[in-house]
């Protein structure tokens, strides 16, 4: 059986800021979305939280090129993660949650595990 997801309106285009991150609340959990706009794709969708330090700072985070890989570094103790894969690149063990996301017209849709949606409102 396929897991349910649902793809949530999160921002609008104009709230975005190019080579950067914000950040949006969802229903399963804080989310930071990164506009890249020279990259193909030019949107990406992380976990918000740092998992080094458990703060919601990733979408303050500087974003880059490392290797080819789009990256975001988080503003607290520097580690990067892939924002394709949420892999950190300096501790292959730890990787942020990413999330499908997409432009809509003027809205940016990120998808949300539906399951998380059922255990949120328990």
């Amino acid at each position: 059986m396929k897991a349910r997801t649902s793809w949530d309106v999160v921002c609008t285009v104009e709230d975005l800021v190019p080579e950067s991150g914000v950040a949006v609340w969802t229903e399963d959990g804080p989310v930071a979305v990164f506009y890249l706009p020279h990259r193909l794709p030019a949107l990406f969708a992380v976990s918000h939280t740092d998992p080094f330090t458990g703060k919601n700072v990733l979408a303050r985070g500087i974003t880059g090129d490392l290797k080819g890989q789009p990256v975001v570094a988080s503003p607290l103790y520097k580690q990067h993660f892939n924002l394709q894969t949420g892999r950190c690149l300096e501790d292959e063990d730890v990787a942020v949650k990413t999330y499908p996301v997409l432009l809509d017209g003027n809205n940016v849709r990120v998808e949300i595990p539906a399951v998380n949606k059922e255990s949120a409102a328990a």
